[in-house]
């Protein structure tokens, strides 16, 4: 598990005090004592979430977006399921908190590695909206 979780790390740009703070977190449930939550190797990978403002998004990103806070329609049956946060990149949140939607890729036949990523109560009117080219592998957070 570490070795897949420092993979996708290192392929978003993530320093090793992340990995290796990843790796003491998930120790401090057996030995809690063993763990410290101050200095350096406090951070997590949702506390390094970089940014990306909308008029930087792919104009098919943009295109989604609109289409999220209108409530539809999406073109893939995919669009708009719950996205269950496995790779716990994005911050905690409840079972159904986050929904997923397919970015278009031009030229590509499948629905290709871009999405996006909204999360809240209510799927038109999400609480925060998150940005993937790399099919999860890392986030940047879509700000106005």
């Amino acid at each position: 598990m570490l070795c897949s979780r420092w993979k996708r790390w290192r392929k978003a740009g993530t320093t090793a005090a992340l990995v290796l703070s990843a790796s003491l977190s998930g120790l401090a449930g057996l030995y809690p004592s063993a763990v410290q939550a101050k200095g350096p190797l406090s951070l997590s990978p949702v506390d390094t979430v970089a940014t990306v403002a909308v008029a930087q998004l792919p104009p098919q990103g943009r295109s989604m977006l609109t289409l999220v806070y209108q409530g539809g329609p999406f073109r893939h049956d995919k669009d708009g399921v719950v996205f269950g946060n496995r790779e716990r990149i994005l911050p905690a949140g409840a079972r159904g908190y986050y929904r997923e939607y397919t970015v278009r890729t031009p030229a590509e036949r499948s629905r290709g590695a871009r999405r996006i990523v909204c999360g809240g109560l209510q799927p038109a009117v999400p609480d925060a909206c998150y940005y993937s080219d790399d099919h999860y592998a890392s986030f940047r957070k879509i700000v106005p």
